[in-house]
């Protein structure tokens, strides 16, 4: 399939998202699966058995369960396991459909927009009817991300624990963040996480979160009137002169400069 394919899923009739902690040694199943589901891997592992067909998935990755097929999960043995779902109920599939949903990948890695949109469903689950047309419209976002994303080439030879690890970093550079922190949040020792980086992004962890930090505090420079040192502090530098200095060595000119000369249209 390429990136202009389309799959017209039919009209969605109902839309949940959930979250559970399964403690150590548990399973669930077998059962017949009624839904399009994005089953999101969080912590521990999972093997999900498809018409028993094993599925192996790591923390980091979700998979995509199809209507009509026999399922069965077996859970990490050693520790508990969190995952989050998303189950939409959508009219009867054509056949065409169904031979277009079935040559996606069973898997790819969460990326940071699907784990948002759980998040949404989650939080309005109590809100809203599953049937509402909101939860149902998030629902078919939800479905026809993963089908986009499942085409592109970085999503899918990037390692799951590099988008693990950026993720992490997007949602917390506001923090003090050090490679230690960073890679036992993925599991890794930081030596490992370190070579990740390099092979996937060409710079290490630690580079990825200044440029990041560079990044977000270009967008509120340019986008907002907050002061420099309130915009320092929300993107993770130690004071006003730390964020100018870094500033500048990166984009070769002053916090200060670079707003005046984008508020002037320059």
């Amino acid at each position: 399939m390429t990136s202009e394919s389309i799959i017209n899923i039919p009209k969605v009739r109902a839309a949940v998202g959930g979250t559970v902690v399964y403690p150590a040694g548990s399973r669930f199943g077998p059962r017949i699966q009624a839904d399009l589901q994005l089953v999101l891997l969080h912590t521990g592992a999972m093997t999900v058995y498809i018409d028993e067909v094993p599925h192996a998935i790591q923390p980091g990755q979700v998979i995509l369960l199809k209507p009509g097929h026999q399922e069965q999960f077996l859970f990490a043995r050693e520790q508990e396991t969190w995952h989050r779902w998303i189950a939409v109920h959508v009219g009867e599939l054509t056949e065409q459909q169904r031979n277009q949903l079935e040559q996606l990948p069973h898997t790819q890695v969460i990326s940071e927009e699907m784990n948002r949109l759980t998040d949404i469903l989650i939080s309005l689950r109590l809100r809203y009817d599953a049937a509402s047309e909101t939860l149902c419209s998030l629902g078919l976002a939800a479905i026809q991300l993963f089908i986009a994303e499942s085409t592109s080439n970085h999503m899918q030879h990037t390692h799951p624990s590099v988008l693990h690890a950026k993720q992490y970093i997007e949602q917390q550079f506001h923090d003090h963040l050090s490679l230690e922190g960073i890679a036992d949040e993925v599991g890794l020792s930081p030596e490992h996480l370190v070579r990740l980086f390099r092979k996937h992004e060409g710079i290490t962890p630690i580079k990825f979160v200044w440029n990041y930090r560079i990044l977000r505090a270009n967008e509120l420079l340019t986008q907002t009137g907050l002061a420099i040192g309130e915009i320092a502090m929300r993107c993770g530098f130690k004071n006003s002169f730390h964020f100018a200095r870094v500033f500048k060595s990166t984009t070769g000119t002053t916090p200060s400069d670079y707003r005046h000369g984008n508020w002037r249209g320059k």
